[in-house]
């Protein structure tokens, strides 16, 4: 089949950074291709040298930055998910994603791509109809937590759900139904399952194909599968002070935890996580936000804590160079909130991976991974609570860590299966052919 023209493909992403980040990795994928990216994020997260680092192809790829209008309760400074100390404000800054449809219409306007790539915004299908460009609801969550959003449907519960490995908790299923009510979240899917002209996934038949199956029985419409976008080598350097810090370390025996840019422990389970990292023994570091009513990670420390492990243990509060630090050789095992993007990197790694999910799709994918695939460990938490203790995270690191354990060769081999899966040679690029050969039949 001939290669397709190249086309212009413009991006709309929720305003998270776990949603804008694999959206410009999907463009630095489509730029190698050829294909011309116009991308709408906002103007505090375009000035941010983190995301210019991520732009690999600037001749081809341009950002293009949104004005967030100010919502009546929101803080004037809140512009993503990251900058939302309280969740209960999540609806206005949806509410202010809906207030920039008169931008995004002039931007189209100007610009006049093939496409336009959305995931949260339904009313971008219909404004784009009626410039002549085609829209793809775009998702880059997993086909499991779609899948499983839609299974308590009726028509869904039909069908079944394609895998029973993955079960949740009753204070799980509470959280979901709360999501559902806040965010109008069926609603949204709906509408833009409904009105766009096709539907996209970052995802592989080889991982979620079941899934994928399942929802295009539920929606009646074809998935177009981009590939699981295995992130660039990153183009610059692990930050001195932590090389030199990790370099300290035998190859394969550092700890790393990371529970993404959103998740805010409360204090309790803040000190929990700390204390059970020094119970392993091991030597940590950890990349976490404060919890709620501290200015700092060192401050809400458990007492005594930094002394005890001063010479083993990092917590550092702001963002590290995740990717790098994975690749490290002295890390062995990756403390993961199983965000999506996280997993794949996670994956990719050497490191055994130890599952510590907080939000309901990381807690789809935590199951997906520990129960289906067997690729890692989730720490347990209370039935009723959720709540994991300090002897919950350490057993949990102790037996992935541990070589004659038997759960940790199983998970071993399983880890190095799907990882040398991933990284076969032509295996992501046929997903992009294909992926491309698709768009282009859609004009």
């Amino acid at each position: 089949m001939d290669a397709p023209r190249n086309m212009h493909i413009a991006m709309y992403p929720w305003f998270a950074l776990g949603h804008i980040t694999p959206y410009l990795q999907l463009s630095n994928k489509l730029a190698k291709k050829g294909h011309k990216i116009s991308i709408f994020i906002p103007k505090t997260i375009t000035q941010s040298t983190i995301f210019q680092h991520l732009n690999h192809y600037p001749h081809l790829i341009t950002i293009f930055p949104i004005n967030i209008p100010h919502v009546h309760g929101l803080p004037h400074h809140v512009e993503t998910t990251r900058d939302l100390d309280d969740p209960s404000l999540l609806p206005l800054l949806i509410a202010a994603m809906d207030g920039t449809q008169e931008q995004i219409h002039t931007l189209l306007l100007q610009l006049k791509p093939n496409f336009i790539f959305f995931d949260f915004p339904y009313w971008v299908p219909n404004l784009a109809r009626q410039l002549g460009i085609k829209s793809v609801h775009y998702v880059v969550n997993s086909l499991a937590i779609r899948a499983y959003a839609e299974s308590s449907r009726q028509k869904a519960q039909r069908l079944g759900f394609p895998d029973e490995c993955i079960k949740i908790h009753l204070h799980e299923e509470q959280v979901f139904a709360e999501m559902k009510e806040t965010t109008g979240f069926h609603d949204r899917v709906d509408r833009c399952v409904g009105s766009s002209d096709a539907l996209g996934y970052k995802s592989c038949r080889e991982i979620e194909g079941r899934f994928g199956d399942y929802l295009e029985s539920v929606y009646g419409k074809p998935i177009l599968l981009s590939g699981p976008i295995i992130p660039e080598p990153s183009r610059t350097t692990l930050e001195e002070r932590w090389d030199r810090w990790l370099g300290r370390f035998k190859d394969g025996i550092v700890i790393y935890c990371a529970l993404g840019s959103e998740c805010i422990l409360s204090h309790n389970q803040f000190q929990q996580l700390l204390l059970g990292l020094e119970q392993t023994g091991m030597p940590f570091f950890t990349a976490l936000k404060p919890p709620n009513g501290f200015e700092s990670v060192e401050a809400a420390m458990p007492e005594g804590f930094a002394e005890r492990v001063k010479e083993r243990g990092i917590v550092y509060g702001g963002w590290v160079q995740q990717q790098l630090i994975l690749g490290h050789p002295s890390l062995g095992c990756f403390i993961t909130h199983c965000g999506y993007g996280s997993l794949l990197e996670g994956l990719l790694s050497q490191c055994q991976l130890v599952l510590l999910p907080n939000k309901l799709d990381q807690i789809i994918h935590a199951r997906m991974l520990s129960k289906s695939f067997k690729v890692g460990i989730e720490v347990k938490k209370g039935e009723e609570d959720g709540m994991f203790t300090k002897e919950s995270v350490c057993e949990a690191v102790r037996i992935v860590m541990d070589d004659e354990n038997e759960v940790a060769k199983e998970i071993r081999e399983n880890h190095a299966k799907l990882r040398n899966l991933l990284l076969e040679k032509d295996f992501e690029n046929g997903y992009i052919d294909s992926f491309c050969q698709s768009l282009y039949g859609l004009l």
